[in-house]
């Protein structure tokens, strides 16, 4: 996508689709005079109310403007920045339908919708941005008709073209700021979500590995690959014991982003990779399991939130911590019943091989603690069902032994959109977990499944003062029926705002 800033008089702009944004005070003040010199009847305003999302599209404007078409676009009271990027989203996703490859918007009253929300110019520029890229996402590379087309061609995005923003002078350079930061973090949401849509034959922990590797060398961090020898030389009992029944080898990926100068703050990021989880000998059922390639969207989005870092020049030392394997059935396989030792040392009783993700994160977060001793350690985790059951799919559970910290996810959440909920860490939860044979179970009673996972995965960060857990089993993946199925991406704009703030 071609995103550029102008200045030029609205009607002098040429393109395909030109963009009104409304909010629904400024509908009341000034949409009956647009539409009047654009040559529309002002009654189309009878069915259009301006809220965020909601999209009117006008022919024939009679010559008196270059577009071909116009439109309106609600934005809601104009009070949320997620509004915003709820509109984009749908103009995105609607501009893509109708085969529109040249879109241009009227952003002159900008600066009144950054007052109103409380926010800024850039900061509404970006939001807006990060839906045009959300919206115009489709996964479509592994059609037939794309497989056939030469490699150069099948790699583009299906996407809108050419983005105009029209900005008034005065907030020109911070129009233009905003949408450089939201091609960063756009851009590398959507490559978190090619890599979750990637079925599991053909994305292992070796690709996760390479994904990663490409990643730095092309944004300019570090990447450090374990491969399974070592692996087991660092005693990840954990890690190697989900990889047991698995033809593939696993990795263990660290992504080290230095910036210029001195760093503000160390974060430890840790993703889960689990790449295909059949649940292991404690098979999944059958059906949705073709879902569970979406089992490593806390890796993917790890490596998209670092990317977005580096790209950004953000003043923060993030390490990401990828643990990366498939969980799958065979006569290798680790059994319930089995007692494995951590990296940590701490032995695990395995209640259920379909408790995984935990394990391979328990080896994760002590090397983090062990390694850097980070001044916060945050992992991501497609981890419990039991999750989508008390949040929904729109909504990710917080876990947090630190008020701030939980404080400064949730707030970051609200205004990304990628909403979090904290829920509760207390020591009597610990009674659920315990194991007659091993100092710890994988498997916790009936009820509570994303507390007691979150109170497990507590005991392998060594009393970090500073660590939250985020649950995206519900939010990362949309299954079918939706809009766009498939991978979200979720977490990359969360985490990259919550980097920002520390910065």
């Amino acid at each position: 996508m071609n995103i550029s800033v102008t200045t030029n008089p609205v009607k002098k702009i040429k393109t395909e689709l030109l963009v009104f944004p409304f909010t629904t005070g400024s509908l009341k003040k000034i949409a009956g005079g647009i539409l009047h010199d654009f040559g529309y009847d002002a009654a189309v305003l009878r069915d259009f109310k301006a809220e965020a999302g909601e999209l009117v599209i006008l022919y024939g404007a009679m010559g008196k403007t270059s577009a071909e078409r116009v439109a309106l676009l609600g934005i809601g009271d104009g009070k949320k920045i997620s509004d915003c990027r709820k509109s984009s989203t749908a103009l995105a996703g609607k501009a893509l339908d109708l085969k529109i490859e040249a879109v241009a918007v009227d952003f002159s009253g900008v600066k009144g919708f950054a007052s109103s929300a409380k926010s800024s110019v850039a900061s509404i520029c970006s939001a807006f941005i990060e839906g045009c890229y959300s919206g115009s996402y489709r996964f479509d590379r592994l059609k037939s008709d794309k497989l056939k087309k030469k490699k150069d061609e099948s790699d583009k995005k299906k996407e809108i073209v050419e983005l105009i923003l029209r900005s008034d002078p005065a907030q020109c350079s911070a129009v233009e700021d905003g949408v450089a930061a939201g091609i960063i973090t756009g851009s590398c949401q959507n490559m978190a979500r090619d890599l979750v849509n990637l079925p599991g034959n053909l994305l292992q922990a070796e690709d996760i590995s390479a994904a990663a590797v490409e990643s730095g060398q092309r944004c300019g961090f570090d990447v450090k690959v374990f491969g399974k020898e070592e692996i087991e030389d660092l005693g990840m009992g954990g890690l190697l014991a989900v990889n047991r029944g698995s033809l593939h080898p696993p990795t263990f990926t660290i992504l080290d982003y230095k910036p210029e100068g001195k760093a503000a703050r160390t974060v430890a990021l840790v993703g889960k990779g689990v790449t295909f989880d059949s649940g292991g000998i404690s098979l999944k059922p059958s059906e949705g399991m073709g879902e569970m390639k979406s089992d490593m969207s806390g890796a993917a989005s790890v490596i998209g939130a670092v990317e977005a870092v580096a790209r950004l020049g953000l003043p923060i030392r993030v390490i990401g911590l990828i643990p990366a394997t498939d969980n799958m059935p065979s006569g290798s396989a680790t059994k319930p019943g089995d007692v494995i030792t951590t990296y940590s040392g701490i032995t695990v009783e395995v209640g259920n091989t379909d408790a995984e993700g935990r394990l391979i994160l328990a080896d994760a977060l002590s090397y983090a603690k062990k390694q850097y001793n980070p001044d916060v350690i945050v992992d991501l985790a497609t981890l419990t069902g039991a999750c989508i059951v008390a949040l929904g799919y729109s909504v990710a559970g917080l876990f947090s032994n630190d008020d701030r910290l939980a404080d400064d996810i949730f707030q970051a959440g609200q205004l990304t959109g990628e909403k979090v909920w904290r829920m509760p860490l207390w020591e009597e939860y610990d009674e659920m977990i315990k194991s007659d044979v091993a100092d710890v179970s994988n498997l916790g009673a009936r009820g509570a499944g994303s507390v007691t996972a979150s109170r497990f995965l507590e005991k392998f960060i060594d009393g970090h003062k500073k660590w939250a857990h985020i649950d995206i089993a519900g939010p990362s993946f949309s299954a079918k029926g939706a809009k766009v199925s498939g991978a979200t991406g979720f977490g990359v704009r969360l985490l990259v705002e919550l980097l920002k703030k520390w910065s």
